[in-house]
């Protein structure tokens, strides 16, 4: 077993396992940010940072469709920060915070060798979508493009610099696509870990396999931080999704059904 799955099963919770916990009609998410696991600082400018580490913790509760409310920030920087970088941090935890009508509402600051960030998002939700919930027959789809993030973590490790739009630093969450769709979807989670690995979490969690209808690359399918959505839906659905889809303009890839098949991922384990 891999050794986050290990650490993850040692708690028996009934409200772990999605990308949120879902209790009393809000969904609480956290994510953890830190320097040298996900980010450099001579890859991005302080203000970047701040503003990928909000939307990759937005990116939770979207994929629960759910409505972020509140935001707690726990923020642990190195001594030789400077009162410009802190300013730069401040901006970009703000102007996100103001994009989706989210309150900070507190969290914790400490002094550390390095800089690192943990969010805690808390969000409202009426009808949450589930990662257990994909049936036998179901359509498999994820939108947007895959496979970018990939090339451009490489371009970085190899001494490259990013366009500012480059996908790696400046995140398109799909809100506004699963809200729209939200009565057609069966079960959904967000793309982080990469498709192959992210299926292997909804296999589990539904009890089911796959068969795939379109070749995917292993750089494609383990390519991380990816942030688009993994959706089931049920076939007669597959034209009202296409519609919606159109509607947020949002490209939706259909690649596979759910089957009775095993299903094995294959790419390296990103944290461990």
């Amino acid at each position: 077993m891999q050794l986050e799955n290990y650490f993850i099963s040692l708690f028996e919770q009934k409200h772990i396992g999605d990308d949120g916990a879902v209790i009393d009609g809000f969904v609480y998410s956290k994510d953890a940010f830190f320097e040298n696991v996900h980010f450099k600082t001579t890859w991005m400018n302080h203000y970047q940072i701040a503003c990928k580490s909000m939307l990759v913790n937005i990116s939770d509760a979207v994929a629960m469709n759910a409505t972020p409310k509140y935001a707690l920030l726990s923020v642990a920087m190195p001594k030789s920060i400077s009162k410009e970088q802190m300013q730069q941090l401040a901006k970009g935890f703000k102007d996100i915070a103001k994009k989706f009508n989210i309150e900070i509402i507190g969290g914790d600051t400490i002094s550390n060798t390095k800089l690192d960030i943990t969010i805690t998002i808390i969000s409202k939700v009426k009808k949450p979508l589930l990662r257990d919930t994909a049936k036998m027959g179901d359509i498999i789809a994820y939108t947007g493009k895959i496979g970018q993030s990939f090339k451009d973590l490489q371009k970085l490790l190899n001494g490259g610099k990013l366009h500012k739009k480059s996908k790696f630093l400046d995140i398109k969450l799909r809100n506004t696509f699963i809200k729209k769709s939200q009565r057609y979807l069966r079960s959904g989670m967000d793309i982080s870990d990469g498709l192959f690995s992210d299926l292997s979490k909804l296999s589990n969690a539904s009890k089911i396999g796959y068969k795939f209808c379109i070749k995917i690359s292993k750089q494609e399918g383990c390519s991380g931080e990816e942030y688009e959505m993994l959706v089931s839906f049920s076939p007669r659905d597959i034209k009202a999704m296409k519609r919606r889809a159109v509607q947020s303009r949002t490209s939706l890839n259909i690649f596979a059904h759910a089957a009775r098949k095993k299903y094995t991922n294959r790419c390296k384990a990103h944290h461990f």
